[in-house]
Order: structure tokens, then sequence, then C-alpha cells
């Protein structure tokens, strides 16, 4: 097992144990209960600025949904007009215009729809796929801690699933809201004009619908975020297993994990049928409710009708405005229930924009030294990942490296040696100490322009699913194809790439999945090689290729290294007896200096480890070599 390895181990452990905390953090499942809960909608509020740049369509879509509105109030009147005097003997030649009257009407309600939904629509879309920008461009520049306890199907759940809510409030149910209110405050103000006897009789009921709406829509609310983090549950959990799709099978985990996605789905659903058992009881209710205090006071109108007290149309208009208001109530508490959803999606979503990371640029960042130098200086460091707070990963640890050295870390797993690399990058920073690139410490540089000195091949070969030339070309986006296959070819990558069907256009696949791991290894040393770096990390960086791939890359890695700055982690013996120094390592700590042959001969960690790694692979002329 190689540090790496312990590395992805403890954040694994470290995503079940760690809560929720701010800054450079995440959000897991397992931390919901430390999150803040939604006692509102005026989460909704953190929308505004990107609704905000859109005020001209907005103000757009507001009159078309008051025109709208007025329409349907509209068809009222003219109903009333119908049937108190387009039945009249006397006025039989207008009935045709008032006919004519309400179709004018519908038509005007039909195009003042179209224009509110098209524009709330384009501005649903809009607003979604800006705040997916936000935090994606947010979430992509966080510090490797916040991914220490944030899976990434969480993120990924925000993104999709919660932005989706977002995109149904702002396209839909806020203009529906609106609507309705409108609609609803027309109605009751043209029920108390028509009658206000029977209008009085209707508000005495206006509490018992509200009732049930504030009781409901408070449990609606308390179950909308937990409906997400299930959801959230379950992405997490299948993509964990697909992206480890081999080791799942080779190991026969399919049952367990079919079973374990089965239960992270089934909890998915009981959650959201409790949300949505009460979003139905809700809207029983105030039905029921509605429905049945206009069917009462529609019983005292026919009354007063056959009284004589007001007329038929009076009555037909006030059924059409009680139903039209009883109607609006009813769809603004289905609105609410969206809205509370809507309301936590926001939330969980502001979260993500409001995180900030540990690793930042200071105010007034200084400059690296031109043209770059690649020294190397770590002077007294000691460092604990903050997931492991109580186990120094690196203890008073320092090194100089000279401009141009090459430098072999060499130690046992979990000696810290990928921590280094770690400290180089700027993912973390030191607790104590300094690390400097050139002679200015790392923490007084913006991380971008000490990464721009870097080239790094990484133990484990990263590509990306596009084709194969923008994945040599991923470290400097500028390179041209020459560029790019003159890379290939120093790599030893060119010949197999060629043979792929679309040669260097081929798409790689999800992952790299279309190519061995030898191959995705090649590909990230002619990643390397076209970034062209003044420093040169190699993490075991032909771990991954056979005996005579291995002897190609090391030829080509001769000349890269030359000129340059190079530090390795390495086990492999070729690579540590053309070494300038090797450092060798243990818990964190510098145990001892020196040349292959002048460690060999101090006995001690690194002739055993020389024993166990080394000595198997060392051929006869090596050997004769390193005496």
């Amino acid at each position: 097992m190689t540090e790496t390895d312990t590395v992805d181990q403890d954040r694994k452990h470290s995503q079940s144990v760690a809560g929720g905390r701010h800054g450079g953090r995440g959000w897991d499942s397992d931390s919901t209960p430390e999150r803040p809960k939604t006692r509102n909608i005026r989460h909704l509020a953190r929308i505004w600025s990107f609704v905000k740049p859109h005020g001209w369509l907005m103000i757009g879509a507001a009159f078309a949904l008051i025109v709208a509105a007025a329409a349907t109030l509209g068809i009222g009147q003219a109903l009333r007009l119908v049937v108190d005097q387009g039945f009249d003997p006397e006025n039989a030649g207008q009935l045709n215009f008032y006919f004519l009257a309400v179709f004018g009407v519908i038509l005007v309600l039909a195009q003042a729809t179209f224009i509110r939904h098209y524009l709330v629509s384009w501005l649903g879309e809009r607003v979604v796929a800006d705040v997916r920008s936000a935090v994606y461009a947010r979430v992509i520049g966080m510090s490797p801690e916040f991914f220490e306890v944030t899976r990434t199907g969480e993120v990924m759940s925000r993104l999709t699933t919660d932005t989706t809510l977002i995109q149904t409030v702002i396209g839909s149910s806020a203009s529906i809201a609106l609507r309705n209110l409108l609609i609803f405050l027309g109605g009751t103000g043209f029920l108390a004009f028509t009658s206000p006897k029977l209008a009085g009789l209707v508000f005495l009921f206006l509490p018992f619908v509200f009732i049930p709406v504030l009781i409901f829509g408070r449990i609606v609310r308390k179950m909308s975020r937990a409906t997400q983090d299930r959801i959230a549950d379950v992405g997490a959990h299948a993509g964990e297993s697909l992206n480890a799709i081999q080791t799942v099978q080779a190991f026969n985990h399919e049952d367990i994990d079919r079973t374990d996605f089965s239960t992270a789905v089934e909890g998915a659903f009981r959650t959201a049928m409790r949300q949505v058992l009460a979003r139905s009881w809700l809207t029983v209710t105030v039905i029921l409710v509605m429905f049945g205090a206009v069917d009462l006071v529609l019983w005292i109108g026919a009354q007063d009708v056959m009284a004589g007290n007001m007329t038929g149309g009076e009555l037909a208009a006030f059924v059409f405005y009680a139903v039209m208001a009883a109607g609006a109530v009813g769809a603004l508490s289905e609105v609410v229930g969206d809205l509370q959803r809507a309301a936590g999606a926001t939330e969980r979503l502001m979260e993500l924009l409001d995180a900030e990371p540990d690793i930042a640029a200071p105010e007034n960042p200084k400059k690296l030294p031109e043209p770059p130098l690649g020294a190397i200086t770590f002077d007294d460091v000691t460092f604990a990942y903050p997931t492991r707070p109580e186990i120094s990963a690196l203890k008073n640890f320092s090194i100089d490296v000279k401009p141009g050295e090459t430098v072999a870390l060499v130690g046992p797993s979990g000696a810290g040696k990928t921590t280094v690399f770690q400290m180089l990058m700027r993912f973390y920073d030191p607790q104590h100490g300094t690390v400097r690139i050139d002679g200015v410490p790392l923490a007084e540089v913006d991380p971008e322009d000490a990464r721009r000195r870097l080239g790094i091949v990484p133990q484990d070969a990263v590509a990306f699913g596009t084709s194969a030339e923008e994945n040599i070309r991923y470290g400097r986006p500028d390179a041209t194809d020459d560029e790019v296959r003159k890379a290939a070819v120093a790599a030893q990558a060119a010949q197999f790439l060629d043979e792929l069907p679309d040669g260097f256009k081929t798409d790689l696949g999800e992952r790299g999945t279309r190519l061995s791991g030898g191959q995705r290894q090649r590909i990230a040393i002619a990643r390397a090689i076209l970034r062209n770096p003044p420093i040169l990390l190699l993490d075991e960086a032909t771990s991954a290729l056979d005996a005579e791939s291995e002897k190609l890359v090391q030829t080509a890695l001769e000349p890269l290294m030359e000129g340059r700055t190079t530090i390795v982690i390495a086990h492999r013996l070729a690579t540590v007896l053309k070494a300038d120094r090797i450092v060798v390592m243990d818990r964190g700590e510098v145990v001892a200096v020196g040349t292959h042959a002048e460690l060999s001969a101090q006995g001690g960690l690194y002739a055993r480890l020389a024993k166990l790694q080394f000595d198997a692979a060392l051929l006869p002329e090596e050997s004769a070599a390193a005496e």
C-alpha cells in the first residue's frame, strides 16, 4: 500500500465521521443534523442576485401577468352581462355581441399567458444556468480539505436536483403564485362588489383555510431538506460504486452494493412520501374547506335570487369569482409547498456559494522571480491533515533543493512523501514552518502562480473523458498540435495513440477507460512534458508500466529532468540511483540524506528498504555502478 492509498482511506473514513464545518469544508449526509434548518422561504431571497440582472424581462413578464389576471377576472363581468341581458328578449340582438366580447377577453388572456409563460420560463432557465455556473466555479476552487468531508455525489445532487427545484419556482411556481394572488385579490374585490353579504360569509371561512396551510406548511418545510439529502445519498452511493465498478465486480460485491443502494433508495422514498403525504393533506384540507364554504354560500345566494334580492347574472358572476378565488387559494397552497422545497434547495446551494477555501491568494501577493530558478525549501515544516489533527504527516521537516537538482524521497507508507508534494502544490498550508519556491514563501504567493511552475506526474494517472490530444494539452491549453505530438513522442505515447480509431482525436472515455493503466500513465507524462515546468514532481511515475515501457519512459524522462529541479517519490531502483540526493523519510521526519551508496553503507532504514525493494531488481551492471 502506498502513502496515497493511506491518505485516500483516511479521507473515506473522515467522510463517515466528520460533521459539517464552515470554511473550506463540506456537508455530507451524516452531518445533516448539524445543519441550520430551513424555517421559512426567506432563503429564496438569496436568488435575487441572479434574477436582478434581468429586470427588463421581469417587467415584461409582470405586465403580461397583470393583463392575464385582469382578462381572467373580466370573464366574470362578461358572464354577468350575458346572463342578465343576453337572454332578455328585448336585447336579443346584443347576444352575439356579448359572446364576441367574451371571446375577445379570452383571446387577450391567451396572448398574455403565452408571453408570460415564455418570459418566466426563459428567466428560470437562465437563472438556473447562472446558479450552476456560480456553484461549480466556487466548488472547483475549493481546497482539498473541502473534498475530504464532502462527497462528489452530494455536490452533483446540489448542481442538478436542487437547481431544478429553483428552476421550477422561478420558471413556473413564482408566476403561478403571483397570478393566483392577483386573481384572489381581484376575485375577492369583485365578490364584495357583487354581493357584500355573501362575500362576508366567504371571509368568515378564510381562517379555516390558512390554519392548515400554516400547520402542514411547517411540516413540509422540515421535510423538504431531508428529502434532498436522501436523494444526494442515492447519487453519492451510485457514483462511488460505478466509478469503482471493476473493484466491485472483482470482489463479487454486486449483491451487497445492490442491497446498500436499495436501502438508500428506500430511505429517499420514505422521506419523500412523508413530504408528499403532508402536502396531500394540505391540498385536500384546503379544497374541502374552501369549496365546502363556496357551496354553502352559493346555497344562500340561490335563496336570495329566489327572493329577488339579486339577479341571476350577479349570482353567476359571484359563482365565477368564488370559484376563481377558491381555486387561487388551492393553487397558492400547492405553490407554498414548492416554495418551501426550493427554500431548502436554495439553502443547500448557498452553503456551497458561501464556503471559503482555506487556500487563497493573499490580498497583495508577491511575485515569484523571473526567470524561474526552481529552488525549493522546506524550513522546519510541521503539518497534520485537518481530519487527523492528532497525527503529524510532517514533523520538523526541512530540506533545501537547489535549482536543477534531482532529489528522491524514499520511505515506508505513511512517511509523508505525498504530503511533501501537496505542500508544494499548496493544497494545504503548514501549521508551523515555511515552504518556499525560489526564496518566496508560498503563503505569500498566488497559488495559481506557484502551480504554474510545477508539473506533476501522479502515481494514479488521471485521464479525462475527452480526446487524447486535449488530455495532453490539459496543462497548456494554448499548445499547438505539433507541440502535442512532440510531447506524446517524448513520452512514448504517440505509437499507441496513432493506432486508435481517430488517432489523437479519439475520445478516451470517462476516466480514460479506453486506455490501459500504462497508457494513461504515458498520457500524464506527455502532459507534464508539454507543460515544460521548472519544477517536476514525479510520484512513482513509472509504477503502472511494464518493464519495456518503463525503460522507454525512463529514457524519455532523462532529458526532461535535465536542467530542471526534480523531486521523485520513488521505489524504483533506476530513479533512485540517478538522483543527486536521496531523502529518507519516516513518520514525517527526515532520518537520513545521501546517495544510494552512502545510505546503503550506513545501514538503518534505507538499507533495509533497499534490501526489500531494490536488491531483487538490481542488475549486475547497476550493482557494479552502485559500488
